[in-house]
């Protein structure tokens, strides 16, 4: 039975051009790039390349890339770094509807005397933009606000936040992870201090992921140890990651009108045609203002995990949410934030798109889905009585 990968936001297949440019750097040039010899020299001179390629992506300088393991690495570097060279300032301004990598640091924070204001969404996922400027206090230290949700793909402002911030003297992180190579991003063109990103989001490997820090910007480092990048992250390099990261920027860049031409066009196709189909359903988050991958839906009266083992069967792959809280039982902080209604917020599911999908992929999960939730409907309870009762009237 065929794959068919509809979970890109969890994480992406790795390029195939990514997977050649990394494996001589397993096998045959397996130098130390801090060594004096040529042998690891030309490593390190392969790591400079990908630098500047990670740099092209986000309109930034290379010496303003700092390699990390992950995003969450760099989510809790910038946050942590913030507060460490703001020692006169314990206010965090997120919200509520960050990735886990933000959302509980700033918990553990809070526990431990930090003030942390979450700013509300509205019933499309959008920030409160007049709620964010009551909130910074000459108190706040730093404001860590996505570039775009992982769930919804709803896009925040987050480059005039950064401004209305760098007014007021106070940092600003965003976590760009889902962003990257999705939406065309300038770090010329904004304020935005510190900026994560992660690998394995736009076809690298796990294991790997930037800390943009713009120049002149103090930081605190949160991994102490060796000169590498520069003082920023101690630590011996993960050489083939970070090539492979570099290419994959590259890819990236060469893929953004692919991206939002042919992805968006795919990801309308599979949901027009859902709301179509199938009765009582919507799409979570702004039509409009959202990433072209990205479509998270409800389907009234049926559970969410029951809709992604039915799937499953079909070979199809999708999610409820965050891959990184996939554990809980509780419906998505996500949608709880945006006021998703009861009977909707445990029947959501979140399709997320690649370069990698087709039309048949597409079409194929148009002609399964509606006769999985008619499946599922008939077996809910609420479902027949509502169903029931209807008739009768």
């Amino acid at each position: 039975m065929k794959t068919i990968y509809l979970d890109n936001n969890a994480t992406t297949m790795v390029a195939p051009e990514v997977l050649e440019e990394m494996l001589p750097y397993f096998r045959d040039l397996y130098g130390n790039p801090s060594s004096i010899h040529t042998f690891g020299g030309q490593v390190a001179k392969k790591i400079a390349e990908a630098r500047e390629k990670a740099a092209s992506l986000l309109g930034a300088e290379p010496d303003e890339i700092v390699f990390t393991s992950c995003g969450t690495e760099s989510d809790n570097a910038a946050i942590l770094s913030a507060l460490s060279v703001n020692p006169g300032k314990n206010h965090i301004v997120t919200s509520r509807v960050e990735h886990p990598a933000v959302k509980v640091l700033c918990e553990r924070l809070a526990a431990k005397g930090y003030r942390v204001t979450e700013l509300p969404v509205d019933s499309d996922g959008m920030i409160d933009m007049d709620a964010y400027r009551r909130f910074l206090t000459p108190d706040t230290a730093v404001v860590s606000i996505m570039w775009a949700n992982n769930e919804t793909g709803v896009i925040f402002p987050v480059e005039e936040m950064a401004s209305i911030a760098k007014e007021r003297g106070i940092m600003f992180h965003t976590d760009a992870v889902q962003a990257a190579g999705k939406i065309p991003i300038n770090m010329k063109n904004n304020e935005i201090d510190m900026l994560s990103i992660s690998g394995h989001k736009l076809h690298a490997q796990k294991g790997i992921g930037i800390l943009y820090i713009r120049k002149g910007t103090s930081f605190s480092p949160f991994l102490i140890g060796g000169h590498q990048e520069k003082g920023r992250r101690g630590g011996t390099e993960n050489v083939p990651g970070i090539i492979g990261l570099g290419k994959a920027c590259e890819l990236a860049y060469l893929n953004l009108e692919r991206e939002n031409n042919y992805v968006k066009s795919l990801r309308d196709r599979l949901e027009n045609a859902l709301l179509k189909k199938i009765p009582r359903c919507k799409v979570n988050g702004h039509r409009q203002n959202r990433l072209p991958n990205t479509t998270n839906m409800s389907f009234e009266s049926v559970e969410g995990e029951s809709i992604l083992l039915l799937l499953d069967q079909y070979g199809i792959c999708a999610s409820s949410g965050s891959a990184c809280t996939s554990g809980s039982i509780q419906p998505s902080h996500v949608l709880r934030a945006m006021g998703v209604p009861y009977t909707m917020i445990h029947g959501s599911v979140r399709f997320s798109l690649s370069i990698y999908n087709t039309e048949e992929e597409i079409d194929f999960v148009i002609d399964v889905m509606p006769k999985i939730i008619e499946r599922l409907r008939q077996m809910s309870p609420y479902w027949r009585h509502e169903q029931e009762a209807c008739s009768s009237v």
